[in-house]
């Protein structure tokens, strides 16, 4: 029997609140979640349903209120912001629905900018960026801007931005939510693959046929998980690859 493999996430007793003028409001009311190294989760949930939140809270971008989170073993409640900062650059790539791109620089820019941020030679970098738009199939594109992209190209530079920094985790927010139809499938089947490849990939949407791309699906109500179901393989996983993806259900 293959050994299991270890929580990239662990997320224990969460809690988040934030005052507005003399209202408390509750985020998160103590959420417990483990995510392993190398799965595809999918939250849903509706809108100040938490969870917003809870990804905000396991990109280091925000802190709880109560409750521990450890990131690929490390302890990230109580972390200073340049902690914060570091273990963002160096574990996490971050995809969002509006992409975020520089209007004026081109896509082998806009993918080395983390690597600027984190100190890696000009050399190195543009050997990085091109790797990563050469991995989403857009190394042939990479002095275009993003006027020059359509909207599935510059949602892929996206991604190879993700990537440059080589981290454990790809959190996507709504990372179809500006696409048509054809183009969010083709932007599910690179996220498919880059699982495939051992990434383990964290998204937030509200459309359920997205959703039914992952191998879990977490749904939350206000700010609790009511649900948290491991998926039968979705027919498109066969489709595109032949196969079931590795712990998919029967």
């Amino acid at each position: 029997m293959a050994d299991t493999p270890p929580s990239l996430i662990h997320a224990q007793d969460i809690v988040k609140s934030y005052a507005m003028g003399d209202q408390t409001v509750h985020a998160l009311r103590g959420v417990s979640v483990d995510i392993l190294a190398g799965d595809f989760v999918a939250i849903m949930g509706a809108s100040g349903s938490g969870k917003s939140t809870l990804m905000n809270i396991l990109g280091c971008l925000d802190l709880p209120t109560q409750g521990h989170y450890e990131l690929a073993g490390e302890a990230v409640q109580g972390m200073a912001p340049d902690q914060l900062a570091s273990i963002r650059n160096r574990r996490i790539g971050f995809v969002f629905q509006q992409f975020n791109l520089l209007p004026r620089t081109s896509a082998l820019e806009n993918v080395e900018l983390p690597m600027v941020y984190a100190g890696v030679p000009a050399i190195a970098r543009r050997e990085r960026a091109m790797a990563a738009l050469q991995r989403v199939g857009l190394g042939e594109r990479h002095r275009h801007t993003p006027a020059e992209l359509s909207g599935g190209q510059q949602q892929r530079v996206a991604i190879a931005r993700a990537l440059v920094n080589q981290p454990q985790l790809i959190l996507a927010d709504e990372p179809t939510g500006a696409l048509d139809s054809q183009t969010s499938e083709d932007i599910m089947r690179l996220l498919i693959e880059l699982n495939r490849q051992g990434m383990t990939v964290v998204l937030v949407t509200h459309e359920s046929d997205i959703a039914a791309w992952a191998r879990r699906r977490l749904v939350f109500k206000d700010g609790l998980i009511v649900q948290d179901v491991e998926q039968s393989t979705p027919a498109r996983w066969e489709a595109t690859h032949g196969q079931a993806p590795a712990g998919a259900g029967p």
